[in-house]
């Protein structure tokens, strides 16, 4: 059966000192939750294969859409350059490449970062406690065993609150 723990901070340095503490036992840490951004959290992302995926899809239909216009459809003579060859004329290709790989990243990143954390239009927010939004931190740790021990573990370290969720 699992069990989620919820540890409520007061303070930004205690709570990374903690996810030092928690890291180095293997233990992993589901979530962070915090009125701004903490930089040296160190917890994996879901969103960093996507991006690859995003920037590749990108690249696919920028090549797609250059080829079949440039070379397929209608073909110029542009600067001597032979227009009956993609690879020959890729060098000049490269700008309009570049642009729809980061026009293509970057908005299905933003969409898959909305669905993700469920800032879409009639969804219901996920933050488990209001006061994150204000001035406290809260970690959302997922355990299966040794619950008990894990409590007094962190009760050492300056925690404020501790909530289980069965």
């Amino acid at each position: 059966m699992k069990n989620i723990i919820y540890a409520l901070y007061d303070n930004d340095e205690m709570i990374l000192k903690e996810i030092k503490r928690i890291n180095f036992l293997k233990i992993k840490i589901k979530n962070i939750y915090s009125p701004f951004p903490i930089h040296g959290i160190k917890l994996k992302s879901p969103f960093n294969i996507k991006i690859f995926y995003y920037g590749l899809f990108g690249f696919l239909i920028s090549s797609l859409i250059t080829w079949y216009s440039m070379i397929l459809d209608w073909p110029q003579n542009i600067g001597g350059k032979p227009s009956y060859s993609f690879y020959l004329n890729f060098p000049s290709f490269i700008p309009i490449l570049f642009e729809i790989t980061i026009f293509c990243t970057a908005h299905f990143m933003c969409l898959t970062y909305f669905f993700k954390c469920n800032l879409y239009p009639g969804s219901f927010p996920k933050n488990p406690d209001g006061r994150t939004t204000d001035d406290k931190f809260l970690m959302e740790i997922r355990l299966y065993n040794n619950i008990r021990n894990f409590v007094n573990f962190l009760k050492t370290n300056g925690v404020l609150e501790i909530s289980i969720k069965k």
